[in-house]
């Protein structure tokens, strides 16, 4: 049977590479995360900050209260990087409009349970991602 048939995906090919797209532990994160460590930092991979809210979060400082995403540039519609398929265009545009949506949701339920949020983009050197997250993260605990 054809998959792309019944697929959002316009052949086979695309949705097995889509299928291959990794949810966590993507190699922008994974160089994050080795650098946090190496300065000293200790946090949750890949959980949700308040169980209640379905969203989960790349990296957790549960008592400092700061989420860490690292968005994909294709997935959540960087604007240096993202474009648009010249096939499905309007499922892309209504699926990442939809994933805005969604992070800027997340984003607000967040910060209404108290939480910091920091989102940074797939493309940014992983040294400077590590530098902006020990530094809010430096800045809550000593609030705490």
């Amino acid at each position: 049977m054809d998959q792309s048939q019944e697929s959002w995906a316009s052949s086979d090919a695309i949705r097995r590479t889509m299928l291959a797209c990794r949810s966590r532990d993507t190699r922008p994160e994974k160089a994050l995360r080795s650098l946090l460590h190496a300065r000293g930092f200790r946090f949750r991979v890949c959980v949700r900050p308040v169980s209640d809210v379905r969203r989960t979060a790349d990296i957790v400082f549960t008592r400092a209260r700061v989420a860490v995403f690292v968005d994909g540039c294709f997935w959540h519609g960087c604007p240096d990087h993202y474009r648009v398929p010249k096939t499905n265009t309007d499922y892309w545009a209504n699926k990442i409009a939809g994933n805005q949506r969604r992070d800027q949701e997340t984003d607000f339920l967040l910060r209404e349970a108290g939480w910091t949020v920091i989102r940074l983009w797939e493309h940014i050197d992983p040294g400077d991602a590590a530098q902006v997250v020990a530094g809010v993260v430096s800045v809550v605990r000593e609030r705490i």
